[in-house]
């Protein structure tokens, strides 16, 4: 089963091909390309296992993460699952099912059993609704289907209230912006790939708010379609991809400002960043994620971590705390590996 992980990556790697750093730096002489794609795969792969490794030995008997900035937050759980699951090791009993089940079972935990409610915020709840979809019907667990179910309610009633019909901090909010609505439509994309029936009403409610805040240069603001950003722009292009609305006027400029942004300076939001641009960049253009790919691999594996001096555990460090910037970073290598439903074209 491992070989046909290798294998997958490498045919996705192959694409890198000429025109990145990828294959370009790092041939030997003698070398074809396809055995220097197979050892980039090596080196992607290795990197990968040492990432989901690091948040298997950091987790706690409880499902969560301690010692960092957020790493009991359930949706950083939720992200942090998600990377393991995108590696496609067996969840039920491979390497890392008892990291998977004990962190689902910690989202569970903090769902309001009345209302589906996880957590203490928006965010929190549309990234932890993005875990239970992703592990349902995977995922060995009675609980996940009624948990999604009702986590999957308080996102569409919660829009109900919204005058705006979207979302933002609370399900009570009368205000609404990109970020938090962009956690939301992921997760109501994601359910309805795992079966759940999503009404096309609610999805067209989302996209409306999301398109208020699109500016004319094709970028998306926050509450308002002033002062676009990187971060900001790649949900909003993601959106509209996995809504299928690739052949419209607003998702060809939201792709032309997301490839002007390449290389700017996000530092604070870098994770963040790389979360939502690797997806949006992936669904935009085949040969514009190939090189961003191979820019993502050079930048992102230099930078890992030796955690404890160990050659087996790599987290990255960033803003956010390790667990959220260790999630997102292989959450942005996953693309490599395609087992998520929410990662295919």
């Amino acid at each position: 089963m491992r070989r046909f992980f290798h294998d997958a990556l490498a045919i996705a790697l192959i694409a890198v091909g000429c025109q990145t750093t990828v294959s370009a730096q790092n041939t030997k002489p003698g070398q074809t390309f396809q055995e220097n794609t197979s050892r980039w795969a090596d080196k992607v792969e290795q990197s990968y296992r040492r990432g989901i490794t690091y948040l298997s030995s950091s987790q706690n008997e409880d499902g969560y993460w301690v010692g960092n900035s957020y790493g009991s937050e359930p949706g950083v759980v939720g992200l942090a699952i998600v990377a393991i699951l995108a590696h496609g090791d067996d969840p039920n009993f491979g390497p890392h099912a008892s990291t998977i089940k004990k962190g689902l079972g910690y989202i569970m935990s903090k769902t309001n059993k009345d209302t589906g409610y996880i957590g203490s915020s928006m965010y929190n709840h549309g990234f932890a609704t993005l875990a239970l979809a992703e592990a349902y019907g995977v995922v060995a667990d009675p609980r996940l289907g009624p948990a999604l179910r009702k986590a999957v309610d308080l996102i569409l009633n919660s829009q109900k209230k919204n005058p705006k019909g979207a979302w933002r901090y609370s399900p009570e909010s009368k205000d609404a912006d990109v970020t938090v609505s962009g956690a939301q439509m992921v997760a109501l994309f994601a359910a309805r790939n795992a079966g759940l029936g999503i009404p096309n009403q609610a999805i067209e409610k989302g996209k409306e708010f999301m398109l208020t805040c699109q500016s004319s240069n094709g970028g998306f603001g926050y509450t308002s379609s002033s002062s676009p950003n990187a971060p900001r722009s790649a949900i909003g292009c993601l959106t509209l991809a996995l809504n299928k609305d690739k052949d419209t006027k607003a998702y060809e400029k939201a792709c032309e400002y997301l490839f002007s942004q390449e290389g700017s300076s996000l530092s604070h939001y870098r994770f963040y960043n790389l979360y939502y641009t690797s997806q949006a960049v992936f669904h935009a253009s085949p040969e514009k994620w190939r090189e961003w790919n191979a820019n993502n691999i050079n930048r992102l594996l230099p930078s890992q971590n030796k955690d404890s001096g160990s050659k087996d555990y790599g987290s990255w460090s960033g803003n956010y705390g390790k667990t959220f910037s260790t999630s997102a970073a292989l959450l942005s290598l996953a693309l490599n590996y395609r087992f998520l439903p929410i990662y295919e074209r």
